[in-house]
């Protein structure tokens, strides 16, 4: 393992067509702390211009592959997904192996997944892309629901604000929860929440095979009466343990968590709507009453239908 200096060293790495604002919030927060903590920059395969996923934006950095070789973090925000150049692998590797920290926010984690370097741990990206994530990297466990994963030497986080929450921690995690909630302040935003918050995923964004499709299907539209895992096999036409099976095999969970998750996003659409009540929410998901709804959306989400609601009502 190097010896890190009295300065920590960042190394962003811009794959092509990188996601600009993952870049900006690595680069914000680490590049202007003011406080001679960090050494920031940002760098690519071998400079230049550098194409992002916002149309008409192009990004020239200076440094290349070579900043690796010192870095004591190296973030890769998020990119187009797709094969990562094998250099930039090559290089992700060495640092890996050198003792570097190696972080990615949102699409950077098929990077780190494609250097190996996910093999054996639990990862997160964004939500819409975790299903390609754990179907291309078998040997990696994806968390489609945390906002970031710390597996020591290898964190992932999910897209966009939550890559926010994982770079306050790592502040956090360097010099101190004051260190963190002295940088959010100067960002004028609230300290990052914690790992653990689920990420709010919309209903109806779960996908399913022609095998399970009239299963989903039909306990989508019956949320709102209790539903147990042999009125889910009656629907499929199927005996309960072909229905685990599928659903192992489909969502990697079984029908029971499948079904609570389900109950949980409508509930999560309702109480978007500041007209129904909380235990109209219970109701209408099947979750049966107040009290319950608390206990599965704490258990899932880490936060209350109360504190959900505030946020994304407008």
């Amino acid at each position: 393992m190097h010896k890190k200096s009295a300065t920590h060293r960042v190394a962003v790495l811009a794959l092509p067509r990188v996601v600009a604002f993952d870049l900006t919030i690595a680069t914000h927060v680490f590049g202007h702390d003011g406080h001679g903590r960090y050494a920031t920059t940002v760098c690519s395969l071998d400079g230049g211009s550098i194409p992002t996923t916002t149309p008409g934006l192009a990004l020239t950095v200076d440094a290349t592959l070579d900043t690796l070789a010192d870095a004591d973090t190296v973030i890769v925000p998020g990119f187009a997904r797709g094969p990562a150049p094998v250099r930039a692998l090559a290089a992700l590797t060495l640092a890996y192996r050198r003792g570097a920290r190696i972080a990615s926010i949102c699409t950077g984690a098929f990077a780190l997944a494609q250097a190996g370097l996910l093999d054996g741990r639990r990862a997160t990206t964004h939500w819409v892309h975790a299903e390609a994530l754990a179907r291309e990297h078998p040997r990696v466990t994806v968390d489609a629901n945390a906002l970031y994963v710390d597996e020591g030497p290898v964190l992932t986080s999910a897209g966009l604000a939550a890559g926010l929450d994982m770079c306050l921690y790592l502040v956090g995690r360097d010099h101190g929860q004051s260190a963190a909630i002295q940088r959010a302040r100067n960002m004028v935003t609230p300290l990052h929440r914690a790992g653990g918050q689920a990420q709010f995923i919309p209903a109806g964004t779960a996908t399913e095979d022609d095998e399970l499709a009239t299963v989903t299907a039909w306990a989508s539209a019956n949320l709102h009466r209790p539903i147990t895992v042999a009125d889910l096999a009656r629907q499929g036409v199927m005996s309960t343990r072909t229905l685990h099976r599928s659903f192992r095999n489909q969502f990697r969970m079984s029908p029971q968590a499948w079904l609570t998750q389900q109950r949980l996003r409508a509930a999560c659409a309702l109480l978007e709507n500041a007209e129904i009540t909380i235990d109209e929410v219970a109701r209408r998901t099947g979750l049966g009453t107040a009290t319950n709804l608390r206990t599965h959306f704490h258990r899932a989400f880490a936060t209350t239908p109360t504190a959900y609601r505030r946020a994304f009502t407008p």
